[in-house]
């Protein structure tokens, strides 16, 4: 166990932290958040950090007190005279919003990212950003990880006859069909158009999926409109079966629901977001990213290369 290395995570991703911890060989650093009738809250790092790598868990999911209290962590950090602070992003929230697709609308994903280094972050490490320029924006170290290295082999295991890769839309068509090269299978695409945001006006089906066994691939599920949606026209387009991977389970609204009454077989999501308790979820299997951030930290503390511990797409 290193001495010098102190990791702590948010109230948002506390067995994720802990999973990291063990997998680093370190034990959780202790962390109370004071919280007061108003709605503010606190926090207080318990042990000292003081010249220690200080390693900050905390996906940054609705709602925006996840981000702030990732923010002010980093601040209690920094004013505990912490040598170096990485903050571990799972999930990197307001992700969508990485440029002005209309006018008077704000960049999110850059105003988080200078909200992280005004606060004192030294090095960022996240998982399948929604938009890989994202990394762009920040002036200090980014290192993105990618889900690949842990869907691709757990693909491989399943050997899933007459495999599909297929991308839910036009824009996870570069994501699919890195997973289609990786796994030596073929392509298809739905085309969607849409008129306002999670709300699908017309759907079609590139490629032919007749007879073939068809897994979608994307970085994120929120609504779960569009994955069911695509489920449904493979279906209707002859394929024999439609399993579903997404790295960040968001799952806002009626996305559970829509998940167990789907024709999907499964969908697999990585632990970036916990699961919401008290919900009917026995079509979705989780796949544990601690031992994969474990690896990683533990490979920058040592300064040695992470390059073999992801896939890139």
């Amino acid at each position: 166990m290193n001495d010098m290395v102190k990791i702590i995570a948010g109230s948002s991703s506390q067995k994720l932290g802990e999973g990291i911890a063990k997998a680093f060989g370190s034990e959780m650093g202790k962390v109370i958040i004071q919280r007061f009738s108003d709605g503010e809250f606190s926090p207080s790092i318990e042990e000292t950090v003081r010249g220690k790598d200080v390693i900050i868990v905390q996906s940054t999911f609705p709602p925006a007190d996840n981000l702030m209290e990732l923010l002010l962590l980093i601040d209690a950090a920094k004013r505990a005279s912490a040598k170096r602070i990485i903050a571990i992003m799972p999930y990197f929230g307001f992700a969508r919003q990485d440029r002005k697709d209309k006018p008077r609308v704000p960049i999110g994903a850059k105003l988080v990212a200078n909200l992280l280094t005004a606060a004192g972050v030294n090095r960022v490490i996240t998982m399948d950003l929604h938009a890989e320029q994202i990394q762009g924006f920040f002036e200090v170290p980014v290192d993105h990880l990618y889900a690949s290295t842990l869907f691709v082999p757990m693909l491989q295991e399943l050997n899933i006859d007459n495999l599909v890769i297929a991308a839910p839309d036009t824009g996870g068509t570069k994501r699919a069909n890195a997973y289609a090269k990786l796994l030596g299978c073929d392509l298809a695409i739905c085309y969607k158009q849409r008129k306002v945001a999670n709300q699908i006006e017309s759907m079609t089906v590139i490629g032919d999926v007749k007879g073939k066994n068809v897994v979608i691939v994307d970085d994120m599920i929120d609504t779960a409109g569009t994955l069911c949606k695509a489920a449904e026209m493979m279906l209707e387009n002859g394929a024999l079966s439609v399993r579903a991977i997404c790295t960040h389970a968001v799952l806002s609204g009626q996305a559970y629901e829509r998940i167990e009454k789907s024709q999907l077989t499964e969908v697999i999501v990585s632990d970036s977001i916990p699961l919401k308790d008290g919900v009917e979820k026995s079509k979705i299997k989780v796949i544990s990213t601690a031992q994969l951030f474990g690896d990683v930290l533990h490979n920058l503390i040592e300064n040695k290369s992470i390059s073999d511990h992801f896939i890139s797409i």
